[in-house]
């Protein structure tokens, strides 16, 4: 039968089947983007301060690219708040931006100290004071916004992590539930680039009918399916839930 589905039920019932915005102010007769089309932006974001701090760390910017980090951050912090309303494959990829971004902070960060300490010179008295006064002035004008995002991050992660999950009694009569179920699958390996190979909706519900009969045939009245992202694997699981 396609699809990887021949993983065996152990004593506790499981199967392992998949082996402030930036566009504030904008005029009420303006289109504004679509979730999809803003996680493009995102992502273009991301790119183009990965280049423009390659540039500030090589000497070709003066200062780092503070406008189109603001940007990136106030995104990726307004849709860490409008998580439940995106698709399955949205807060996926919103997931996987939102963790590529923290990266990439935390590397710009540490590079950031180590060109600050690394480009200052030893001063004695009211010089020293006076440098230390100025860059006192300079960080207060700038303060750091990592801390914010990284905590975005970290709720983004365990909001993305939630699994879609159906209870069945009797599937044959549960058509539209499993249909559902297999449209999350489907859906979640597409994301993680396991489409191929995935079984037909008929050889699934056929799955579905057999291994609840299973697992009903143990004890128990209902049985619940799962299906959620691990370690970037798509995992389709189930335990009697009744």
């Amino acid at each position: 039968m396609p699809g990887d589905f021949s993983c065996d039920i152990d004593t506790k019932a499981y199967i392992d089947a998949g082996c402030g915005s930036p566009y504030a102010g904008i005029a009420a007769d303006t289109i504004m983007p679509t979730v999809d089309e803003e996680l493009n932006q995102i992502e273009r974001d991301i790119r183009t301060l990965k280049i423009e701090y390659e540039q500030y760390f090589g000497g070709g910017r003066a200062r780092p690219p503070a406008d189109t980090q603001w940007r990136t951050e106030s995104l990726l912090r307004r849709y860490n708040e409008r998580t439940a309303e995106l698709s399955f494959a949205q807060r996926f990829r919103y997931n996987n931006l939102a963790q590529t971004y923290a990266k990439y902070v935390d590397m710009w960060r540490k590079k950031t100290l180590q060109k600050e300490s690394g480009g200052q010179q030893r001063h004695f008295g009211a010089a020293a004071k006076a440098i230390e006064a100025e860059r006192a002035r300079q960080a207060a004008a700038n303060p750091p916004v990592v801390a914010s995002v990284e905590r975005a991050v970290a709720v983004a992660e365990r909001k993305a992590a939630e699994a879609f999950a159906a209870s069945f009694s009797d599937p044959e009569r549960e058509k539209e539930k499993v249909q559902q179920l297999y449209e999350r699958l489907i859906e979640a390996r597409t994301e993680t680039g396991e489409k191929a190979g995935a079984p037909s909706l008929k050889d699934f519900q056929s799955f579905v009918r057999k291994k609840t009969k299973e697992l009903k045939d143990k004890g128990g009245q209902e049985v619940e399916y799962t299906v959620s992202i691990e370690s970037g694997r798509v995992k389709l699981k189930a335990r009697v839930s009744k």
